[in-house]
C-alpha cells in the first residue's frame, strides 16, 4: 500500500535546470532524485569530470567538481547521519568541513545557484521542555552528531551573503530502503522475517516520524521558493510524535502477531533525547498544507515492499 503524497502535484519548475544532490546514492537522495526528476530537473551527484564520486573532505576535488557541474540548485544531503557513529572525528570532518568545502566551491561559481538547501537535523534541539518544537527554540545538542550539525548551521551562516542558503531540520523520517541500524526499519525487518524476539534500546522515547516521500517533496518546494526561503531554517516534521510502543503495536496489527521485546542496555544511548515533536507551521507557510500519511500507512508500505 503506497500512501499518496499530500503536497502540490509536481510542476515543471525544474525544466532545463540542473540539480546537484550530494548523497544522491543514499536513502534520502534516491527519493529527492525522483522528486526533482518529476519536476523536470536534470539531477546529478557530486561527480568529477570522469564521473567518479568526489570526497567532500577533499577541498580541491570538490571545487573542481562544482566548477564542472555548474548546478542551478543544490540539495546537500551527504553526511554521517547515524547518531551512534563510532568515528567522531570523521563525523565532524564530513558534516562541518565537508559542507564548508561545498559552500566555498558554490560561492566561487560565476553564476550562483538560485537555492542551496542544506540538511541539518532536529537533533540540535536536544531535550527541551517545549512540547512542540519550533525553529526559535534554543539549541541544546546532546551528542556529537547534533553538535556537528549545529556547528554546520553556524558555519553555513557565514555564506549567507554569497549564497541563498536554506537550512532544513528534519525530524525522524523513514521509508522503504532505510538501513536497519535505524529504529523503524529494524522493527519492520524483524516482523517481515517473522522473528519471535527483538532487542531494542530505551523504550520510553517519542519521535515525530515523517514519510521520506513527504520529506523529499518538501525539499523540492523549498527549492522552488528560492531566495524567498533563503536565510531561514525550516523544521521538516509531521507535527505528531509516536512512542516506540505505539509503533510496535502498529506493526503487530500489520503483521498479525506480537513480538517479544527485550531491552538491551548496550543499545541505550547516553543523553538520549526523550521526545522530539516538530512544529511545521513555517514549512507549511512556505510549501503549502502538509497532510502526512498516517505512520501506520508508511509502516505497511515498508512491510509490503
Amino acid at each position: 500500500m503506497t500512501a499518496a503524497l499530500p503536497l502540490l502535484s509536481s510542476a515543471r519548475e525544474g525544466s532545463g535546470r540542473r540539480a546537484l544532490v550530494t548523497g544522491l546514492a543514499g536513502f534520502t537522495g534516491r527519493y529527492v532524485e525522483a522528486e526533482l526528476q518529476s519536476a523536470g530537473y536534470d539531477v546529478v551527484g557530486l561527480l568529477d569530470a570522469a564521473a567518479q564520486p568526489v570526497d567532500l573532505t577533499d577541498r580541491a576535488a570538490v571545487a573542481a567538481a562544482v566548477q564542472h557541474l555548474q548546478p542551478d540548485v543544490v540539495v546537500h544531503l551527504a553526511a554521517i547521519a547515524f547518531v551512534a557513529h563510532s568515528d567522531v572525528e570523521q563525523m565532524y570532518k564530513v558534516n562541518v568541513v565537508g559542507t564548508r568545502n561545498l559552500l566555498e566551491a558554490l560561492a566561487a561559481l560565476p553564476k550562483k545557484p538560485s537555492a542551496v538547501l542544506v540538511a541539518s537535523s532536529a537533533n540540535i534541539y536536544g531535550n527541551t521542555d517545549v512540547a512542540v518544537i519550533h525553529e526559535d527554540v534554543p539549541a541544546a545538542p546532546a551528542n556529537d552528531y547534533a553538535v556537528s550539525k549545529l556547528a554546520m548551521e553556524y558555519m553555513a551562516r557565514l555564506w549567507a551573503d554569497k549564497l541563498p542558503v536554506i537550512v532544513v531540520r528534519p525530524f525522524n523520517y523513514t521509508g522503504v530502503g532505510q538501513a536497519e541500524n535505524f529504529l523503524l526499519p529494524k522493527i519492520v525487518a524483524h516482523f517481515k522475517r517473522r522473528e519471535a524476539r527483538i532487542e531494542l534500546g530505551n523504550l520510553h522515547v517519542w519521535r515525530d516520524f515523517s514519510d521520506v516521500r513527504v520529506v523529499a517533496a518538501s525539499y523540492r518546494h523549498l527549492l522552488a521558493g528560492g531566495a524567498a526561503n533563503a536565510g531561514q531554517a525550516f523544521n521538516v516534521s509531521s507535527g505528531k510524535a509516536y512512542s516506540l510502543g505505539e509503533a510496535l503495536d502498529m506493526m503487530a496489527d500489520i503483521a498479525g502477531y506480537r513480538i517479544d521485546v527485550h531491552v538491551n542496555p548496550a543499545f541505550v544511548r547516553a543523553n538520549e533525547v526523550v521526545r522530539l515533536t516538530g512544529d511545521n507551521r513555517r514549512l507549511q507557510a512556505a510549501v503549502g498544507t502538509i497532510e502526512p500519511p498516517p505512520l501506520a500507512h508508511t509502516l505497511r508500505w515498508m512491510y509490503e515492499a
